[in-house]
């Protein structure tokens, strides 16, 4: 987490320095690759939450995707 935190404080850095007109081109190639590295975090976060989800209707039986289910057993996740 603190990798993360530690990407976005420099690409807010950046992202301000852009604004005031005083970001080089090096500069700017930085922090095109830190918005990268970013999305693919978060990508590879929101996709881990969503192998790890299960959802069920209100009566109480499993509706998880299929797509998801099997998702979660080639990863061990499921017993079924």
């Amino acid at each position: 987490m603190k990798e993360q935190e530690e990407l976005i404080a420099k690409i807010n850095e950046l992202a301000h320095k852009a604004k005031a007109g005083t970001i080089t081109h090096e500069e700017e190639k930085q922090q095109a690759a830190l918005r990268e590295k970013y999305l693919e975090n978060f990508r590879a976060s929101f996709r881990s939450q969503i192998e790890m989800m299960k959802v069920y209707n209100k009566e109480g039986k499993e509706v998880t995707p299929n797509k998801v289910k099997e998702i979660q057993r080639k990863k061990g996740l499921r017993d079924d």
